[in-house]
């Protein structure tokens, strides 16, 4: 009963409603013309999934009532006995926690703060914990897990993703069971949250292993979780990050500060950071303004930078150098093929939004990994490696100690 009244998009929107919880606006549709009346009512763009899913599965963003109805149409199937749910969306910072309830006590182990923003699915954002909030948000998010996981009657594990947006916090969903975070937070807490949960179904209260509610203080360590993805070996699958899980596994960087803990996981995943070359730029218009910051520090750093045409006056215009390549409609050479000759060493590219994969978005981030190339999709992805490539040009060691050494 506690899942159906997570999932079920009345009875938890009754619930939010009674605890005075905020989430963003948004209803079920059981049909193309009900999705379309929701997103009028509450705006693009929005957030669109059957209920029930996990992994993200079918979960998109959409722009325009022309790839809404496409994807009603042609993405899911849509009825009575199976209604999609149409929520605002909201670009903000994406916040997680994991918590551990006997149904009156509520033990938080720890929050994670996502470098993605929401919108990309939680397994394939790199995590960071602890969380780098201010204390009412913390407070919030404490306050908000304990009242849900209370109403919810929840025993034993759950998961409970925010997103922070102009000053308020906003519940996205709440999971009443583990999540793929629980053994990340596990080894970096020390907590044995799988242990704990499986005593307290048992019958077991947490106070009586010990345990009292509310947030545990972190010590001095970052970890930061990064996820992993075999894009190589599943052709014709597009990489770029949004709400559907692509990711195949995750590995944790742990030091003293972010940008070290970062550079660690980023290395264990098999990311290269660029520190020095051609950078491949296709910024999509929405996302130019933002990318002009990230770009200027890359040029700062040494790296030039190869754009298709609409990104090459956008930069040229704001005073950055920049060699222009064809769009692929413009024919050879063309950007592909740049990237088939190996003459760049990474890719920056964020998706310009609507669906269906004959973009010629899709067929670089396609050439890009086919050749082994890089590619950033997310802007937030791409302005945290510059702290990396600093670390990396500072001479410094990443020291490589147990997890044991780190936590005695």
């Amino acid at each position: 009963d506690m899942i159906d009244e997570a999932e079920d998009r009345e009875r938890f929107e009754k619930l939010v409603d009674k605890l005075k919880i905020p989430v963003p606006p948004g209803r079920g549709a059981t049909s193309l013309q009900e999705a379309l009346a929701v997103a009028r009512e509450i705006g693009f763009p929005v957030l669109v999934r059957p209920s029930y899913v996990l992994g993200g599965r079918a979960m998109e963003i959409v722009y325009n009532e022309y790839d809404l109805a496409d994807y009603v149409e042609s993405a899911v199937s849509v009825s009575h006995n199976h209604p999609i749910l149409v929520d605002k969306y909201y670009q903000g910072q994406e916040l997680e926690v994991d918590a551990i309830s006997d149904g009156e006590d509520v033990l938080i182990p720890g929050i994670m703060e996502h470098i993605e923003r929401a919108g990309v699915h939680s397994g394939d954002s790199i995590a960071v914990y602890p969380a780098q909030i201010e204390n009412d948000v913390r407070e919030k998010m404490i306050d908000y897990t304990t009242r849900l996981a209370r109403a919810l009657q929840i025993k034993g594990l759950l998961n409970i993703q925010f997103v922070y947006y102009q000053g308020q916090i906003f519940v996205l969903e709440v999971n009443p069971r583990a999540s793929r975070t629980v053994p990340y937070l596990s080894k970096i807490t020390g907590i044995p949250m799988v242990s704990l949960s499986t005593r307290v179904m048992l019958g077991k209260t947490l106070k009586e292993m010990g345990y009292k509610s509310g947030l545990v203080q972190p010590n001095s360590l970052v970890a930061v979780k990064v996820p992993v993805f075999s894009f190589g070996k599943l052709s014709q699958v597009d990489i770029y990050l949004s709400p559907e899980m692509k990711s195949t596994g995750e590995v944790m960087g742990v030091d003293y500060s972010v940008p070290r803990a970062l550079y660690k996981g980023l290395l264990a995943s098999g990311s290269s950071i660029p520190l020095s070359g051609e950078i491949l730029v296709t910024i999509a218009d929405r996302d130019k303004e933002e990318a002009l910051q990230i770009i200027q520090s890359l040029r700062q750093r040494g790296l030039s930078f190869v754009a298709t045409p609409g990104t090459a006056r956008f930069l040229k215009g704001h005073g950055i150098e920049v060699k222009e390549v064809n769009k692929i409609e413009a024919g050879s050479p063309h950007v592909v093929d740049l990237i088939n000759s190996g003459k760049v060493g990474f890719v920056i590219n964020t998706h310009s939004g609507g669906r269906g994969a004959v973009r010629d978005g899709f067929q670089i981030r396609r050439a890009a990994v086919e050749r082994g190339i890089p590619c950033l999709t997310s802007l937030d992805t791409a302005r945290a490696m510059i702290d990396c490539i600093d670390f990396a040009k500072s001479g410094q060691e990443a020291a490589i100690i147990s997890l044991d050494e780190y936590t005695q």
